[in-house]
């Protein structure tokens, strides 16, 4: 029996759908799935062009579920009196623009800029926690951990809070782009409902005593008289910051590590010339695209890959298999460090809602390459291991990532040293 695309798409296993999104492009670049209730759009093309529509497009529908919560999920949040606000990938113009507007005016280039050293700190001494050893697990050495302590630094929450943050941020993912039984929606519920008490909490700190991170930042404009974004609306933009600005990063450098290492003679490449970094920053954005998927909502009826579609249908963006379309990037499965339009991704959408912390994502993994190509040249992937990525629809990371190296010989003396101990 003959199988369409569209029977064949599971819109949660993320693991290895290129070859069905290949197919995809060529026989279904738009389908109906029953399993979520979304037209699936593939190709490139397609996509950038709903981007570039956001008035016919709109991104209501990106931080939604794709079913209503059940009864028992949605008595949590009522209880609880937790906001819904998105920040901004949920907002429309006029809205949009003004809490845009509001934010940029302390999301600095500068205050990005000035976290470069903050951020090698915090990369090298992840470093030298492993280099003597020779072996590693990228993802819970460094990837895991160093976005969240980047985000946190700039949003102001401190490191003995971080573990529980992280924990939140999981159970948004669970709750928002997973399918999970009920009382484990109510369990993640109850931890977003936390999740968003903290940001309200950390605002009125600021409020009551300004600081110099964003969050102070943001409480000292709205107190020196720009009130254009309420309260709730700036504990919003933390809350999506504080998740965006990690779980994404540590998609990029985790799944982006493990792409380059694949074929050692690229990684052997980029350690040999160290200018090649830029490129390789974007092939990891663009080969791994850390969301992996993305949504809109038609607000009139329109045509997208020659089928029309009316007023209210949901689309599912594969912003991942945008990112590997032949037609735009060829041979688009595999890092190129001389690919000329490397920067064409959609990693970070496009248009009105392109991502705010883009600069932040390219700083980090940028110094990740510098200092490990400077550090451990050697680096290679442990043979044999398979790689693991959690079901979802919108956040594509291995949950590990296992890397050897010959350690250098003041290492071998001193391992050896220990044991004689």
């Amino acid at each position: 029996m003959s199988t369409t695309v569209a029977t064949e798409f599971d819109p949660y296993d993320i693991a290895d759908p290129f070859a069905l999104y290949a197919r995809a492009r060529q026989e279904e670049p738009i389908f109906f799935s029953e399993e979520i209730g979304y037209w699936v759009v593939s190709r490139y093309e397609d996509i950038i062009a709903v981007f570039k529509d956001p008035a016919t497009f709109s991104s209501e529908n990106t931080q939604q579920p794709f079913k209503p919560y059940p009864p028992e999920v949605q008595r949590v949040f009522d209880e609880a009196g937790k906001s819904h606000s998105s920040g901004l990938s949920g907002v429309q113009p006029p809205d949009h623009t003004r809490l845009r507007g509001f934010i940029g005016k302390a999301f600095t280039p500068r205050r990005i800029a000035e976290l470069e050293p903050v951020i090698r700190e915090l990369t090298v001494g992840m470093i030298e926690r492993f280099e003597d050893r020779g072996e590693a697990d990228l993802v819970a050495d460094l990837a895991y951990e160093l976005p969240a302590l980047v985000i946190f630094h700039l949003v102001g929450v401190p490191e003995e809070d971080v573990p529980q943050v992280k924990e939140w941020a999981k159970s948004r993912v669970a709750l928002t782009f997973s399918r999970c039984p009920i009382d484990e929606q109510v369990e993640h519920a109850e931890s977003l409902s936390a999740y968003w008490r903290y940001c309200v909490d950390l605002l009125q700190s600021r409020l009551d005593s300004p600081s110099d991170d964003l969050t102070g930042a943001l409480a000292r404009i709205y107190q020196e008289g720009d009130q254009s974004a309420t309260l709730d609306e700036i504990a919003g933009l933390i809350h999506t910051q504080l998740f965006a600005g990690h779980e994404t990063t540590s998609s990029l450098l985790g799944g982006g590590l493990l792409e380059l290492l694949r074929d050692h003679d690229r990684w052997n490449e980029l350690c040999a010339d160290r200018s090649l970094i830029p490129t390789a920053v974007e092939e990891m954005l663009r080969v791994v695209t850390p969301v992996f998927a993305w949504k809109r909502r038609l607000k009139a009826p329109a045509t997208v890959a020659g089928v029309e579609l009316p007023e209210g249908a949901n689309l599912l963006l594969l912003l991942g298999s945008a990112n590997r379309d032949d037609e735009v990037f060829p041979d688009g499965g595999r890092i190129d460090l001389h690919r000329s339009n490397a920067r064409a991704h959609l990693s970070f959408g496009h248009g009105i809602h392109f991502c705010l912390g883009a600069a932040l994502a390219r700083l980090e993994a940028t110094v990740v390459l510098e200092e490990l190509t400077a550090r451990l040249p050697g680096l290679r992937l442990v043979d044999g291991q398979s790689f693991a990525f959690t079901a979802n629809t919108t956040f594509r990371a291995p949950d590990a990532v296992l890397v050897e190296w010959d350690p250098a010989p003041r290492a071998l003396v001193q391992r050896l040293a220990d044991c004689h101990d």
